[in-house]
């Protein structure tokens, strides 16, 4: 066949194929099919890099907020990390998004700490394709940020603290008293607290002090206590006259021998003695009715103790005392009877003291006599004198003067004898209601203390006797808590305020360990100082529109351990029964816990956070249960103390994403 045939075929076959429409479709189906195939692969990718993105930037979140509360608030004062926290928050990264997840290579999660104390991360992880491959996209990068910080909203924080006297202990293991401790860990608290705050944030702290009572005088309106008081008090009464004598020398007169011109022999500082109820030569105790400056000599041949404001002389002296005739005089008045007139003569040999008070100094000087003789009169009179026995009783007083007589401890206002726990009732029990405003009623206000008035009748200082609520009269003297020493009052409480770390340390140095353990005043007064609807509301508000969060942390190294012959918030308790009495079922002590039960459940009724601390001690099942599950703490020494002051300053901020 030739050229020309073969052409003619070809020339056939495509005119067919032009004419042939069939084909033409299918060609452009197959053309249609690859765009379509582009976009429903890159939508089933994106999809998987979304999720992977939405996954790893949950993971991402939550290892800096891991992070950020295993490294706390102490860092803040300490500027030490604590182990472990890169490794919390990898490890709370990883399990977020296991390696591998979604088909995803290359994971990797990088953390860093900011100057603010932020912790922030990067997270980064490839996603394969599976459609996308065929057009040369082989992997999508995704890469996210996160970041975590500790801020604190407006907050406020009430401090109250046990100050008895086992406050001045050690602990096991501690170079420092309980108090000093406290000292220090209340201070990097505070720090904690202001190094993680935000511009514009109010954090504001108070104390309260307390023992047997509380010193909150200095915070009361005075309208808010009584005019008058009942006190257990004592008065003078007389009960008869004594007949006696007084004797005494005059008319001196020189007669032979010699006596040297005074010359000072030494000089003490002057020190101040308070009396005493009797003389006891040769130590530093004197005469009850002098309140004299006494100063004993280190060493020497000096008398045992000098007196600066005695007009007699005390030394060493010998005389010789020859008696003459006796003659008798009229007394020239009364009472009725004669003086005695006995002449006398005298032989001195030796050396006499003399003492005199110069300014804060001792004078002492010294005259010698040698065969110094002289004659003088012994005149005996007699005397009348009236005699006085304590009237021991209830006494009234007028306190309008109280902010300058008193030292701010206070007695609390109307109560009764509660019975029945789980049914308080507030309108007797005057001192549980926290948020109760004093009125005209005396019932409703509170009394001032006065300490050196208070007599425990009829107790004896040797321990005899009990106690009687009626009058008693006798020269007796009965136990004063006073003198006792169970009457202290605590450093006074401050409101809430803010506070520089001077201020703060100002304040905490002025704490001083004194008294017994009385929990529920306690817990009272810090609820009253810190709830926004009582006594204070005025200074307890909201401001600027934002809530406050308001925490009391209670903190003690003790039980209770109150004393009948204390002097306290409650008066002198076996006499003045107010809230117990010496046949209640319970022990004052019981009494005193289940007080402090019903005012915490008072003070959490405000929407305040109760924090308890035990420090050196063991909590009792009621302070437990007042705080509530994973408030209370017990720390045996200063290490766990600074631990529960930090998981509390955790706690009080708000541990949030920034980013």
């Amino acid at each position: 066949m030739g050229r020309e045939a073969a052409f003619d075929r070809v020339s056939r076959l495509l005119t067919r194929l032009l004419r042939d429409r069939a084909g033409n479709a299918l060609a452009m189906i197959a053309a249609a099919v690859i765009p379509l195939l582009a976009m429903a692969g890159g939508g089933i990718d994106m999809g998987r890099s979304y999720l992977a993105q939405s996954r790893i930037q949950q993971a991402c979140d939550a290892g800096v907020l891991a992070a950020r509360k295993k490294l706390g608030s102490q860092v803040v004062a300490t500027g030490q990390i604590p182990t472990g926290v890169a490794e919390t928050g990898q490890r709370m990264f990883n399990i977020n998004f296991r390696n591998g997840a979604y088909a995803t290579r290359n994971r990797a999660f990088q953390m860093t700490l900011e100057s603010d104390f932020a912790i922030s991360g990067v997270a980064k992880v490839d996603v394969p394709t599976t459609v996308m491959t065929l057009f040369g996209y082989h992997e999508m990068a995704i890469k996210v940020s996160c970041q975590s910080r500790l801020n604190f909203s407006n907050t406020d924080v009430m401090f109250v603290f046990d100050t008895t006297g086992s406050m001045a202990e050690t602990n096991p293991g501690d170079t420092k008293p309980r108090i000093n401790v406290m000292r220090d860990v209340v201070q990097s608290f505070h720090t904690q607290l202001e190094g993680s705050k935000t511009a514009g944030t109010r954090i504001r702290y108070g104390f309260l002090p307390y023992a047997t009572n509380v010193n909150v005088g200095g915070l009361l309106d005075n309208s808010w206590m009584v005019d008058n008081w009942k006190y257990q008090s004592r008065e003078q009464v007389a009960v008869g006259q004594q007949n006696g004598t007084t004797t005494y020398d005059r008319n001196w007169a020189y007669v032979s021998g010699v006596q040297s011109a005074p010359s000072q022999s030494d000089t003490y500082t002057a020190t101040y003695h308070p009396p005493v109820a009797y003389n006891n030569p040769g130590s530093t105790t004197v005469d009850a009715h002098e309140n004299v400056v006494v100063t004993p000599p280190s060493s020497g041949t000096y008398p045992a103790y000098y007196t600066c404001d005695r007009a007699n002389p005390v030394g060493t002296i010998s005389y010789q005392d020859t008696p003459g005739t006796v003659r008798t005089e009229p007394f020239p008045g009364p009472p009725a009877g004669t003086r005695s007139i006995q002449p006398h003569a005298v032989l001195v040999n030796g050396n006499n003291y003399s003492t005199a008070l110069s300014g804060s100094n001792c004078i002492v000087s010294v005259t010698t006599y040698t065969d110094y003789r002289g004659t003088f009169e012994r005149v005996t009179d007699p005397t009348q004198t009236t005699v006085f026995n304590w009237r021991y009783k209830q006494l009234d007083r007028n306190v309008s003067n109280w902010r300058t007589e008193t030292n701010g401890c206070i007695e609390e206002r109307s109560t009764y004898e509660i019975t029945d726990y789980g049914n308080v009732n507030l309108g007797k029990a005057l001192d549980l209601d926290i948020d109760l405003i004093p009125t005209s009623d005396d019932a409703t206000k509170w009394r001032p203390m006065y300490p050196s008035a208070i007599y425990a009748r009829s107790v004896k200082w040797d321990g005899s006797g009990t106690f009687t609520t009626a009058p008693q009269t006798t020269p007796d003297e009965y136990i004063a808590p006073y003198w006792l020493g169970t009457a202290p009052c605590p450093a006074a409480a401050r409101k809430l305020q803010p506070m520089t770390s001077q201020d703060l340390t100002s304040y905490l140095g002025g704490l001083q360990p004194s008294g017994a353990t009385y929990h529920d005043i306690g817990m009272i007064w810090g609820g009253r100082l810190l709830s926004p609807t009582g006594l204070f509301a005025a200074d307890n508000q909201e401001v600027d529109g934002k809530p406050t969060s308001r925490h009391l942390i209670f903190l003690t190294d003790g039980v209770t351990q109150a004393l009948d012959v204390s002097y306290g918030a409650y008066g002198l308790e076996p006499l003045d029964r107010r809230r117990w009495t010496p046949a209640s079922s319970l022990s004052l002590s019981d009494m005193v816990e289940q007080r402090f039960g019903v005012a915490c459940s008072e003070v959490k009724k405000r929407n305040i956070t109760i924090w308890v601390i035990g420090f050196g001690t063991t909590l009792n099942p009621i302070m437990t249960q007042c705080a509530g599950p994973g408030h209370f703490f017990e720390a045996k020494d200063a290490g766990e103390l600074t631990a529960a002051f930090g998981k509390i300053a955790a706690q009080l901020g708000d541990l949030r994403l920034s980013k």
